[in-house]
């Protein structure tokens, strides 16, 4: 489906005004994307809680195949034994690098510095309906 050029109107009261309209309309489809993938979840946990019961390790219909797989998924049983685990091998790969905003605001908040992290400035756009 093509979709038509997306055009920004000249004055900017008009952009304020189509800005509110498009989020509201985003936000609109998203409801109705959300109660989709709510379906889709309630349909899987169907699936897997029946089809162990019936001895099958898939189902098809006229459409398409469903297969319950299971994966292993890696979760910490004990935080400090892998911490202690990290700082003596240096796998500092078992982890994601992000940094937790609220703690470092908090730190700042208190006057503390935290060593390797600085701050930039965000800008965005509030719009509210008049």
């Amino acid at each position: 489906m093509a979709t038509k050029k997306f055009k920004i109107p000249k004055a900017l009261g008009a952009c304020a005004d189509l800005l509110y309209t498009m989020r509201a309309e985003r936000h609109a489809l998203q409801r109705q994307v959300d109660d989709m993938k709510k379906n889709e979840t309630e349909l899987k946990d169907y699936i897997i809680a029946n089809l162990p019961k019936s001895k099958a390790s898939g189902v098809s219909g006229k459409q398409a195949n469903a297969q319950v797989k299971s994966t292993p998924v890696p979760t910490v049983a004990d935080w400090d034994k892998l911490q202690k685990y990290i700082k003596k091998t240096g796998a500092f790969d078992l982890i994601q690098r992000r940094l937790n905003a609220k703690a470092v605001e908090e730190r700042w908040n208190d006057k503390k510095t935290v060593p390797g992290v600085e701050s930039f400035t965000k800008v965005d756009v509030s719009c509210t309906k008049l």
